[in-house]
């Protein structure tokens, strides 16, 4: 299978998780060698957040604050890719060509953001429409997509599915701003849909989570299709 693995900022980086990072890089180790073709997109979390806050407290604009956490995303993925050595790509990709690239090299991929105006879900979809990608696992600090955020309202359900038409329905914000912070952004529901991407939706403080949804156990986290 070709997948693409988004690793949340909000599980590694909000704060740091060592110990997470390691286990992520053994999980993605595990997929490659069971053969699948694996690009992973990380995100930076409240360590991204921090700089953007700083950026605009120095009164930078919104596209520089973008920059800035496109850095901070690409420095986790550095992370990974070294502690990877030999399988990963060994540097991390800055356009979707150099994506092909690698893994038409045969390489396992980690990457962060792209480009200021985007965030790391809208480049996750990028990359699976771009590679034709079977299906997009999404960890998270959630246990999947709920009917309404369970941040703010105690009566939110957990859904085991939805279909992709039913999207833009379910999430609050429409348009990007820098450091957007829901289980999807904007600009990925709009590709997902467009694409017709197949996405599951996982806890992303138990690793093994991915596995099994790239297994395709049921009752985890929240597939879209």
């Amino acid at each position: 299978m070709r997948l693409v693995i988004r690793i949340g900022g909000s599980v590694i980086a909000s704060p740091v998780n060592v110990e997470l990072i390691e286990k992520y890089a053994h999980i993605l180790k595990q997929l490659k060698i069971q053969g699948h073709e694996v690009v992973a997109v990380i995100g930076g979390g409240k360590t991204a957040r921090k700089f953007i806050e700083i950026a605009n407290k120095l009164g930078l604009g919104e596209k520089d604050q973008d920059e800035v956490a496109i850095s901070i995303s690409r420095l986790f993925a550095q992370l990974f890719i070294k502690k990877l050595e030999k399988i990963s790509c060994g540097k991390v990709p800055t356009s979707l060509a150099e994506v092909t690239r690698y893994l038409d090299e045969g390489k396992l991929v980690v990457m962060g953001g792209l480009k200021p105006g985007i965030t790391t879900d809208t480049v996750a979809a990028m990359v699976a429409e771009k590679i034709d990608a079977d299906l997009i696992v999404k960890a998270t600090d959630q246990e999947g997509i709920y009917d309404k955020d369970p941040r703010k309202h105690k009566d939110a359900v957990k859904l085991d599915r939805v279909s992709i038409e039913n999207l833009t329905q379910i999430f609050e914000r429409d348009k990007h701003e820098a450091g957007i912070h829901q289980i999807l952004d904007p600009e990925a529901v709009k590709i997902i849909q467009r694409a017709r991407l197949k996405v599951v939706v996982v806890n992303g403080f138990n690793p093994e989570n991915v596995l099994l949804a790239v297994k395709g156990k049921r009752g985890i986290g929240t597939l879209i299709e």
